[in-house]
């Protein structure tokens, strides 16, 4: 039998399915919905109800985006010499907070896995291909998460891009092996995109 009423359950429950939300988190956030005016939980639905019917992906990059285009890969001023390729986009906006990269990013939507079925033609690797045989292209940097699944997508690519006779680098120094990118602060993301080393 539920300990509490059916709504609340049901909100509790849902909420335990986000990521790092246990059980006493989930009961901690529902009582505080629950205990603030309805124009606010009407908001808060609102916002998550927008987030999933207004958000789409750049066709170019890849990034989260209102329209077909996101703001990055319509900018004119950014060096589109350069490519960042990252696995997902808050990495992305964790590389742009370092204000030290003016270049393109793609996001390839995951790693290589084959433990968890995740193959290349999984991934947006192909687009980053149309990309660079575009021509404008002249250094790719791989900024992949450094543990054996970013190390296995990092060295694909690498001999995918060879063919095209182009600069391929990779984030450097600072970012610890077998941590997620996503919790590089970002000095040290800004100086391992500094030190990039080639591949």
């Amino acid at each position: 039998m539920s300990q509490y009423p059916e709504p609340l359950e049901k909100l509790i429950k849902e909420l335990k399915k986000l990521p790092s939300i246990g059980q006493r988190t989930a009961e901690r956030l529902a009582f505080y919905l629950l205990n603030q005016p309805e124009e606010n939980a009407m908001l808060l639905s609102q916002a998550v109800l927008d987030l999933k019917t207004k958000i789409r992906l750049c066709r170019e990059c890849f990034n989260f985006s209102e329209e077909e285009l996101c703001t990055i890969c319509k900018d004119g001023h950014r060096d589109r010499s350069m490519i960042c390729v990252i696995s997902h986009p808050p990495e992305l906006w964790k590389i742009e907070r370092c204000n030290g990269y003016h270049g393109l990013y793609h996001v390839l939507g995951g790693l290589i896995s084959p433990v968890n079925d995740v193959h290349p033609e999984d991934l947006h690797i192909d687009g980053l291909m149309r990309r660079i045989e575009g021509g404008a292209v002249q250094e790719v940097i791989l900024a992949l998460d450094p543990k054996v699944e970013g190390e296995a997508t990092s060295m694909y690519l690498a001999r995918r891009i060879k063919t095209y006779g182009i600069s391929t680098t990779r984030i450097a120094q600072g970012v610890p092996i077998g941590r997620d990118l996503e919790f590089a602060d970002e000095l040290t993301l800004n100086r391992a995109l500094q030190g990039r080393v080639s591949i």
